[in-house]
């Protein structure tokens, strides 16, 4: 019975087999559990493996976090709310994902999911939703707006103050 070597993967620290989705960078092997976790790590190396004297934001223990709110023409009928649920929490790095009517909320770790899987996975998911679904979710996806800190601002600056 052979016994593979065991690596963790740089970007979501699980481990692999040494070997499995392997490039070569500056001289040294990685493996990586996903093409997801590979492509991750092939666009932004130093993000998780740092730089000489200097730890990675990954190697800190950094996490950023990033909340799209999409909103749709019309209700997302239950049985494709299903279906869209599923699929963008089946990625690594997707947090959560909640559809309310014709609003779809997506929390990711920007450094384990970026905007152009999510987005792939919504061009995939589009093929498999009956009538336009798809189309208006890519849609929605592409004109998106993000929770920002100036919202949050905005909302505490609307909340009634107590006089003392």
């Amino acid at each position: 019975m052979s016994h593979k070597c065991k690596i963790e993967d740089p970007v979501c620290m699980m481990e692999v087999d040494i070997g499995n989705l392997s490039i070569l960078y500056q001289g040294i092997e990685y493996s990586f559990c996903s093409q997801q976790c590979q492509e991750r790590f092939s666009t932004n190396p130093h993000l998780y493996i740092g730089r000489p004297g200097n730890a990675s934001p990954k190697q800190q223990g950094k996490r950023i976090i990033k909340r799209r709110t999409l909103k749709l023409e019309n209700p997302v009928p239950d049985d494709v709310a299903l279906k869209i649920v599923k699929a963008l929490k089946s990625m690594m790095g997707v947090k959560e994902v909640t559809i309310d009517k014709n609003i779809v909320r997506i929390t990711y770790d920007l450094l384990e999911a970026t905007t152009a899987q999510i987005e792939t996975t919504i061009e995939e998911l589009g093929e498999c939703l009956a009538a336009s679904w798809g189309k208006q979710l890519k849609r929605a996806y592409i004109h998106y707006f993000e929770d920002t800190e100036l919202d949050v601002l905005e909302l505490q600056y609307m909340k009634p103050r107590s006089c003392h």
